[in-house]
C-alpha cells in the first residue's frame, strides 16, 4: 500500500501556488533550529514564499524553453516518454533505481532516522525528506509520528460503512469506498466552499493530506480484518511509528522482521517518480480543485 502516495494530491491541488520545494542539493544542509521542535506545517510555512519566488523567477528566464517534441506514437500510446510534469519529489533511473530527493535507497537508510539505530527509515521520515527537501531529525520524525497517531481516528459511520461490504466485494473497492465517505470530513472542500483565496490553498490541502495518511492504516486495516479474520482491530500505540501500528492493526506487531520490513516497504514505495498511473491520477484529479480524498481515492 502506498500510503504516502496521498501527497501527491496535496502538490495537484497546490499549483495555483506556484511553489515548489528545495532541490536534491539542499538535502542534508546544516541548519539551526530553536530548541521548540517545529512542526512539519511549520516548516512548510517556512518554505512557501521562498519557492513562490524561486519558482516565479525559473517561468521568467526559461518558461518559453522548448523540452521536447511528441511523436504520433506516442500520442497513440499515452504519452509515454513525454515530458509534461514536474515533480521534485523522486526520479527513477533503469539502471540505478530510484532516488528520493537525490538520495538512493541506501543513502536514506543511511541518513534518515527510524525507529531505532542501525534500523530501516521510517516512512515518516521521507515524508518529511519528500515535502520539504531536508533529512529531518529524530525528534521531528517522533513529533510527526505522534500527529498521524493523534489524527487517525475514523470516523463511525465510515466504521460502518466498511463493515457493511460482502468479505466478496474486492478490498480495493472497499478501500475506494471508505476514502470517499472520508472526504465528508474535508478542510479543502470546506474552504473552497467558503471562498478561500488560492495562495492560501496549500493549508487545508496540507490538513487533509495529514488526516488521510494518518487514517489510512485503520481503513486498510479493518477492511483486512473483516475479509481474512475476525473483524476485530486492537488500538493504536500513541508512542508508536506509523508502520509498527499499522503492523499492529493487521495482527504481526510482535513479529520484529515483518515490522521492520512494513517500515521499509513504506519508505520505498512511497514515491514513484510522480508520473506512474495512480500518482499521474492523483496530480490530475488534484490540478482540477479535487480535495486530496478524492484525488487519492480516484
Amino acid at each position: 500500500m502506498s500510503a504516502l502516495r496521498a501527497f501527491t494530491s496535496l502538490k495537484a491541488a497546490t499549483r495555483q501556488t506556484s511553489f515548489r520545494f528545495a532541490p536534491a542539493a539542499a538535502v542534508g544542509a546544516t541548519r539551526a533550529y530553536s530548541s521548540k521542535v517545529k512542526s512539519l506545517k511549520e516548516r512548510v510555512a517556512e518554505l512557501i514564499p521562498e519557492k513562490q519566488a524561486e519558482v516565479k523567477a525559473f517561468r521568467k528566464d526559461y518558461g518559453s524553453k522548448v523540452l521536447g517534441e511528441v511523436t504520433v506514437d506516442q500520442a497513440y500510446g499515452g504519452m509515454r516518454g513525454v515530458k509534461g510534469l514536474i515533480w521534485e519529489g523522486s526520479v527513477l533511473d533503469a539502471e540505478e533505481g530510484i532516488r528520493f530527493r537525490g538520495l538512493t535507497i541506501p543513502d536514506c537508510q543511511k541518513v534518515l532516522p527510524g525507529a531505532e539505530e542501525g534500523g530501516e527509515p521510517l516512512p515518516e521520515s521521507l515524508f518529511w525528506l519528500l515535502v520539504t527537501g531536508e533529512v529531518p531529525t529524530k525528534e521531528q520524525v517522533k513529533a510527526l509520528s505522534a500527529e498521524w497517531a493523534a489524527r487517525s481516528s475514523i470516523p463511525e459511520f465510515v466504521e460502518e460503512l466498511i463493515d457493511r461490504c460482502p468479505k466478496s466485494l474486492h478490498p480495493m473497492s472497499q478501500f475506494s469506498l471508505a476514502i470517499n465517505a472520508l472526504q465528508h470530513d474535508s478542510h479543502f472542500a470546506k474552504a473552497y466552499s467558503a471562498g478561500i483565496h488560492k495562495s492560501q490553498y496549500w493549508d487545508p490541502t496540507f490538513e487533509d493530506t495529514m488526516d488521510l495518511i494518518a487514517k489510512l492504516p485503520k481503513v486498510a486495516a479493518r477492511i483486512y480484518r473483516n475479509v481474512y479474520k475476525d473483524g476485530k482491530l486492537p488500538e493504536i500505540e500513541a508512542d508508536k511509528d506509523y508502520s509498527y501500528n499499522f503492523s499492529k492493526l493487521l495482527g504481526f506487531e510482535s513479529n520484529k522482521d515483518f515490522v521492520e520490513l512494513m517500515r521499509l516497504y513504506l519508505t520505498i514505495h512511497s514515491d514513484h517518480e510522480g508520473g506512474n498511473v495512480s500518482a499521474h491520477t492523483t496530480h490530475l484529479v488534484g490540478s482540477a480543485l479535487s480535495d486530496p480524498y478524492l484525488s487519492f481515492a480516484a
